[in-house]
């Protein structure tokens, strides 16, 4: 961004007291709501983040310095935290995409891990069955780190934390164990996706042709050719 288009300090200091204003706003909506899904404060919370957003990008530009906050966009955003205060149990729901690129060598593995266990069966010459294998003999967390010597390549995957007043007895939701969760008791969440990577990939694209179609960029251009 050129000098000339950077915002002034005080244009900074003014988003800055907006985000002030608008965090005393999405309290008082909090203290305050009627309800669960109370409007009002979905409302607070949209102008609180849109406020940071702001003074973020304009505290960026002004200073070259960021804040600590990542703001979600709208469709993004989890609904204010409506859990216990103080929660006794969580739960750590986890999941992990991932595609069978190299069946050969997901095959050959569980051929290995029958032979290292002295069994013979028609498990390992099947992918569905060498799948049963290797997360039998292995942790999630070690296939997660070691996914491209079994033959397998990452999608996406997430992690949510939720709150609760107390464990769930014994069983009670292993036949369902994954049914929808409540958003309102999510204390935090982690993404990773190869999106997020296309996204700067195509952040870095077009500064490249900005750069490329700028007036003061060099650029050789060869003759042309009279006789063509």
């Amino acid at each position: 961004m050129s000098d000339a288009a950077q915002p002034t300090a005080a244009e900074v200091r003014a988003a800055a007291e907006a985000v002030k204003t608008a965090l005393d706003r999405h309290l008082a909506a909090v203290e305050s709501r009627s309800g669960d899904d109370d409007p009002a404060v979905y409302e607070a919370f949209n102008q609180l983040a849109a406020a940071a957003e702001t003074y973020d990008e304009l505290l960026y530009d002004r200073y070259d310095e960021v804040t600590p906050f990542e703001i979600p966009g709208a469709e993004e955003a989890l609904p204010p935290y409506g859990g216990p205060e103080e929660p006794n149990a969580l739960s750590v729901l986890i999941r992990r995409d991932y595609a069978v690129v190299d069946p050969q060598r997901l095959l050959a593995h569980a051929q290995r891990i029958e032979e290292a266990d002295d069994e013979s069966s028609e498990a390992s010459s099947t992918v569905h069955g060498a799948l049963g294998l290797l997360f039998g003999e292995y942790e999630p967390d070690e296939i997660a780190s070691r996914h491209k010597e079994f033959g397998l390549e990452e999608g996406d995957s997430t992690l949510w934390v939720t709150a609760s007043d107390e464990i769930p007895d014994p069983g009670e939701w292993l036949e369902a164990p994954f049914e929808q969760v409540d958003p309102e008791v999510v204390v935090c969440r982690f993404d990773v996706s190869a999106v997020f990577d296309d996204d700067e990939d195509e952040e870095e694209d077009d500064d490249d042709l900005e750069s490329a179609l700028s007036p003061d960029a060099d650029v050789d251009l060869e003759p042309l050719d009279a006789d063509r």
